[in-house]
Formats: C-alpha cells, sequence, structure tokens
C-alpha cells in the first residue's frame, strides 16, 4: 500500500495553486492553514500512504516558512497520521491492519456509549435530520459520488453521539476522520457495500426511533464490525481481529446485562 513518490507529484500541491502567503496568512495562521490543507490531504488519500514528504518541497509547494510547517508537521505527527524519520523527512503513516484494529475497536467502544448517552435526549429534528441524512445517501449510491455521499454519512453519524458531551464528541470526529483513509477504501473496493451499509444505518436510525440505546449501540457496533472486518478479510484474511470481536462482544454483552437487569428490576 505504501507509494514513496514526490510531494510534488501530488495534485494536491500544484504549484497552480494560491499558496498560503498568497493568502496573506502568517505566524500561527499560516501554521493552522497548511496543518488544515495537510491534514486534509492525508485523510482524503490524496497524499498516499507511505510517502516521503520533503519539508523543503512542502515549504515551497505550499508557500509557507519552515518553522510553522514545522509545527503544522508536529501537529500531524501527534495524531499519528505522519512520522519522523532520520533523515529528517516526514512520512505519511502507512493504512497497516492492527491501526485499523485498534481504530475501529476504539470507535465501537467509545460510540457505543456516546449513543447509548444520546438516543434517550434525542428531540424531533434531531430524528427528522438522521432520516434527511440517509435519504440523502441513498441518492448517491456509486463510488464516485463518495465525496458528496460523505458529507451526509458524516452528518449521519455524528446526529447519533450528538449529546454525548463536548469531550467525546470531539474525539469521535478525530477518529472519523482517521477512518476515512480506510473507509474510502471499503467503500472503493468491497463489493455491494453501499447497499450493506443502507441497511446497516437505516437499522441504526430504526432503533433511535424508537427510543432504544441498547439496540441503537448494538447495531452501530456490529456496522462497524462490518467495516473493520470487510476490510480485513481482503487486505488479510489471516488475520485474526480479536479487538474488534472483544470490543463488539463487550456492546452487545452490555445489552444482554440490561435487558437481564430490567427483568429482574420487574
Amino acid at each position: 500500500m505504501p507509494d514513496h513518490s514526490s510531494a510534488q507529484d501530488m495534485p494536491i500541491f500544484s504549484r497552480e495553486q494560491p499558496s498560503i502567503n498568497e493568502k496573506a496568512f502568517s505566524g500561527r495562521d499560516s501554521t493552522e492553514a497548511a496543518y488544515i490543507q495537510l491534514r486534509k490531504a492525508i485523510v482524503r488519500c490524496e497524499i498516499p500512504s507511505g510517502m516521503q514528504l520533503s519539508q523543503r518541497e512542502l515549504s515551497e509547494l505550499l508557500g509557507v516558512g519552515r518553522t510553522p510547517l514545522r509545527e503544522a508537521l508536529r501537529m500531524l505527527q501527534h495524531e499519528g497520521l505522519v512520522e519522523a524519520e532520520p533523515n529528517h523527512r516526514i512520512r505519511v503513516a502507512d493504512l497497516s491492519i492492527p491501526d485499523l484494529e485498534q481504530l475501529y475497536a476504539t470507535r465501537i467502544t467509545l460510540e457505543a456509549l456516546a449513543i447509548r448517552l444520546t438516543v434517550p435526549v434525542l428531540q424531533r429534528d434531531g430524528l427528522q435530520m438522521l432520516e434527511f441524512c440517509l435519504t440523502q445517501m441513498a441518492r448517491l449510491p456509486t463510488s464516485e459520488e463518495y465525496e458528496r455521499w460523505e458529507i451526509p454519512h458524516r452528518c449521519f453519524h455524528m446526529g447519533l453521539v450528538s449529546n454525548a458531551g463536548a469531550r467525546i464528541v470531539t474525539l469521535i470526529a478525530q477518529l472519523s476522520d482517521h477512518a476515512e483513509r480506510y473507509r474510502r477504501f471499503y467503500s472503493t473496493e468491497a463489493p455491494r457495500v453501499h447497499e450493506r451499509g443502507m441497511r446497516e444505518h437505516q437499522a441504526i436510525a430504526d432503533a433511535c426511533i424508537a427510543r432504544d440505546p441498547d439496540l441503537a449501540a448494538e447495531r452501530l457496533a456490529r456496522h462497524y464490525s462490518s467495516i473493520a472486518l470487510g476490510i480485513i478479510a481482503v487486505l488479510a484474511p489471516e488475520y485474526d481481529p480479536v479487538m474488534v470481536r472483544t470490543a463488539l462482544h463487550s456492546v452487545i454483552q452490555g445489552r444482554s446485562d440490561g435487558k437481564n437487569g430490567a427483568q429482574n428490576a420487574k
């Protein structure tokens, strides 16, 4: 999966694009602008995994000084999106099965909690927004329309966890960004993924409408598990995804324990 081509070969860094300096950014603003542009290119796979990034080339192509660029790269390194190499070059982090598994096991665990907190307090407009997002997603069924599809898709998933608290929601959004590199692969490589995904999304929404937070959590966890396991089946069929299976089991067990507790209370 790694691609070690030059940064100058990537469309995102075309010299025909306005540089950050030309947009009158300076100081902290230029750091933030470089960070946003590079981060967006990485999570959208416009800069492929494994690609080496020369700080000199990036400084010239982005039109930003070396100091704010280094700070932007440190921010990306802190997120795990780039890795430093001994020769002072930066490399985009590889897509890897262990990283995929950790990412989706974390999402299953955290978002199961978040949806359980959100569903009981979802208002009518929140439920209507989920249905609206599903309608928009259904109108964009092909992989060629992925960019447009991702907008309502992201809105749908963030709506499921919107009342979990600012810190949790922020972390979920970051994890979703990191998952996009894998999500794009899954959406374009796995057969019939759109139809299966729409069924899973609708099932999650139905549980929310029914005001059943435990069922919604289980369906969301199964949805994420199917994505992770689907990618693993394509790239590393011999790999044993213990972490994903354990996270899913914990969510399902939590629902079972909740049911037993309710029955005992009666």
